[in-house]
């Protein structure tokens, strides 16, 4: 319990170093595009675009119907795994790449992992209105009885995004070839994480690998509470909750376990 006070006393001490973070990273990354902020939103829009154009086609071909409103079931999965990419990827990065700063001044390691996860949530947000755009178009009804349930698997997907995160930091540090196998395992991951076709159209050994997948419960617990209106049942809170808490746990202690010896590595 001590532990845990001393823990949320330093996060508290260096919050404004956090939303400073946050801002540089969001000023930098739109302070040479055109678009700007807007790049957030059209980009969504037009991947989305096209994996629909592809593979509404190929699902219609295949069963002879598609998936009903298959435009905001393809934009949810999109949205949400490529947060999990973005924050993900950018956190294993951020220690080293902060590795001059960290020799001069002292910092908190975990605020550099941290901070990219909270920056890649505010681009995520920004993403949505790229998902209210495809609502408005398709005429898709929202259940707003429901529809307020997504915040708890984006807060879920976001911890657990963050526990990841910490481990992949961590372990880049040490290991630079980590961030080729992530890549390949991310591109891998898609298609396991039913983005555009639905688990329950596949054979019984196939539905129980994507089962394992964490990203399928987050994908599937947004698209429960959004697009289908059936909000949350025990099982998808309890799997959605423990897949985070196992996340954070690892993270944590295998980042706290090596962190000393990262300047040893820079």
């Amino acid at each position: 319990m001590q532990s845990f006070k001393n823990s949320f006393a330093s996060f508290w001490k260096y919050r404004y170093l956090l939303q400073n973070l946050i801002t540089r990273d969001f000023k930098l990354k739109y302070r040479r595009s055109v678009l700007g902020v807007a790049w957030s939103v059209l980009n969504p829009l037009l991947t989305c675009l096209v994996m629909f154009l592809v593979f509404d086609s190929i699902m219609k071909g295949l069963r002879g119907e598609g998936i009903p409103n298959f435009a905001g079931f393809l934009i949810i999965g999109q949205l949400l795994f490529n947060f999990f990419r973005e924050s993900t990827s950018m956190a294993m990065e951020s220690v080293l790449k902060n590795a001059p700063l960290l020799r001069k001044v002292y910092i908190p390691k975990y605020i550099f992992p941290m901070e990219k996860c909270c920056f890649a949530l505010v681009n995520c947000a920004f993403s949505f209105i790229a998902l209210v755009i495809v609502f408005v178009i398709t005429w898709t009804p929202v259940t707003w009885a429901t529809a307020w349930m997504a915040i708890y698997p984006l807060i879920m997907l976001f911890f657990f995004s963050l526990g990841i995160g910490l481990l992949l930091s961590a372990l880049y540090v040490f290991v630079r070839d980590i961030m080729h196998i992530w890549e390949v395992f991310c591109t891998l991951l898609v298609y396991a994480s039913a983005i555009f076709y639905d688990p329950e159209t596949l054979s019984g050994i196939m539905q129980r690998l994507i089962h394992i997948n964490p990203m399928y419960w987050y994908i599937t617990a947004f698209r429960r509470c959004v697009l289908w209106g059936q909000g949350l049942d025990a099982t998808m809170m309890v799997v959605c909750f423990l897949c985070a808490a196992v996340s954070m746990v690892l993270g944590i202690v295998v980042f706290k376990k090596n962190q000393d010896k990262f300047v040893l590595y820079m």
